[in-house]
């Protein structure tokens, strides 16, 4: 129990500092993909105009429910996985055989159980952020608007991600990875690196889901399904509208949340004499 909960309180430090760093670049993300008035600006004009209009803080639209959400999110999504990981390495040993020599089962169905566990706590948090970065308003009866993209969205992405580490460590040992992107042991990625690579990847792979649930928490496409959106998206050519800022908050925001991340847990553990029972 106190390994996991340092896992949950690195995570939460993760989550924190993911909102201060990348909040700007995501409402400028967000504006683009669920605003219609936006739908064909440039990142950089959804910028200015904001910023000439609001300041900084109008690119901080959103950011204190998700400080706040994305602190128990995160917590979720890292503690979730490695109470899982922990419990399927206990119940049946540890993964022998991969599936392609590459994928370990354990750690994709880790991945979704942190995945249904930052969709737990995100999908409310992540209306609010939304209809506050589109500036839309909205009563009790919309917070739930998007549930099932949502959820959709985060067990991909968490799944990817997750699995994308666990890729990098074999690149890593297997000497694919350049010398000044790994850590000094040789053994994985620099906590920069590890966050930003792998983050990035996994956005790029499940980017049109995010794009369908900005659009459903959004309040402006009311009356269309998942389906419709993905369907007009497609004959539009924004199933990956906003990707250029969205990749930028997140090299920025992962990166420099992983390492957070690393100092927290890693002193943590330390300080406590613990395993570490994370899957990072």
């Amino acid at each position: 129990m106190a390994e996991l909960l340092v896992t949950f309180a690195a995570g939460a430090s993760y989550g924190m500092t993911t909102v201060v760093v990348g909040q700007p670049l995501d409402t400028i993300k967000t504006r683009m993909q669920g605003l219609p008035s936006a739908s064909r600006s440039s990142s950089f004009q959804v910028a200015k105009d904001l910023f000439f209009r609001e300041s900084i803080f109008g690119l901080y639209r959103g950011g204190l429910p998700l400080f706040f959400g994305g602190a128990f999110m995160r917590s979720a999504q890292f503690g979730f996985s490695g109470a899982c990981k922990s419990w399927l390495e206990s119940s049946f040993g540890k993964t022998q055989n991969r599936w392609m020599g590459i994928f370990d089962w354990q750690i994709v169905v880790a991945g979704i159980a942190g995945g249904i566990g930052r969709g737990i706590v995100e999908t409310p948090t992540d209306f609010f952020k939304t209809r506050r970065q589109v500036e839309k308003e909205w009563t009790l009866r919309h917070v739930l608007d998007g549930t099932g993209v949502t959820l959709a969205r985060n067990v991909s992405l968490f799944s990817c991600f997750v699995v994308y580490l666990d890729i990098s460590k074999q690149a890593c040992q297997a000497g694919y990875v350049p010398s000044f992107l790994m850590q000094p042991s040789g053994d994985g990625l620099s906590p920069f690196a590890k966050g930003a690579i792998c983050a990035n990847l996994a956005w790029l792979t499940i980017w049109p889901l995010d794009v369908l649930k900005t659009q459903r928490q959004s309040g402006n496409y009311e009356g269309q399904s998942a389906m419709q959106l993905l369907k007009t998206n497609l004959q539009t050519g924004r199933l990956f509208r906003g990707v250029l800022p969205g990749l930028f908050r997140s090299t920025i925001a992962n990166g420099s949340s992983m390492v957070v991340y690393e100092l927290v847990h890693t002193n943590l553990t330390r300080t406590f004499q613990l395993e570490r029972k994370d899957m990072t």
